[in-house]
């Protein structure tokens, strides 16, 4: 229900604020400032997107937690989207998720609702359970050679070629 109540406000709201800057500024005005919005958040999310693609590939270097920076990544996707869509109120937003400050203040309330049970990620070699690592697999194979054509997945006159 409460992403029908958004669908339906946020609409109304850009609405209600295009009116009220275009009646202050002119259409014109209006018109730059969502253009130069849209530039300018395009520029912010590819920075900031990239340097949290670093981030993403740092902490998986380092077999750390790759939550934060995975968070702050999607949100400034978020933003970006935001950014995007021309409206006052959603560049207000979308410009908010570009502050790393903000991120983590959103991720924090995010945190505190998730219960998280447990979290491993990367074992050395060492402590793998799948036993020797020297372990031979004895098998026997057969080489089938077919003309070109069907694979016979979707005929069912195929299948008795492939076999000869």
């Amino acid at each position: 229900m409460w992403l029908f109540a958004l669908f339906v406000l946020v609409p109304i709201v850009e609405i209600a604020l295009f009116i009220q800057v275009g009646g202050w500024l002119g259409l014109w005005p209006t018109l730059l400032i969502v253009v130069l919005t849209a530039l300018a958040g395009t520029y912010l999310v590819r920075r900031q997107g990239l340097a949290q693609l670093r981030a993403v590939q740092t902490s998986f270097n380092r077999l750390s937690d790759p939550t934060r920076p995975l968070a702050h990544g999607a949100m400034i996707l978020a933003s970006g989207l935001l950014l995007l869509t021309p409206g006052f109120f959603t560049d207000a937003v979308g410009f908010s998720l570009l502050v790393p400050q903000v991120r983590d203040a959103l991720l924090s309330a995010i945190r505190s609702r998730i219960n998280v049970q447990s979290f491993t990620m990367g074992q050395g070699p060492a402590q793998r359970p799948h036993g020797p690592q020297d372990t031979v697999i004895d098998g026997d194979y057969v080489e089938v050679h077919r003309k070109s054509g069907p694979s016979g997945w979707t005929s069912p006159d195929d299948r008795d070629t492939d076999q000869r």
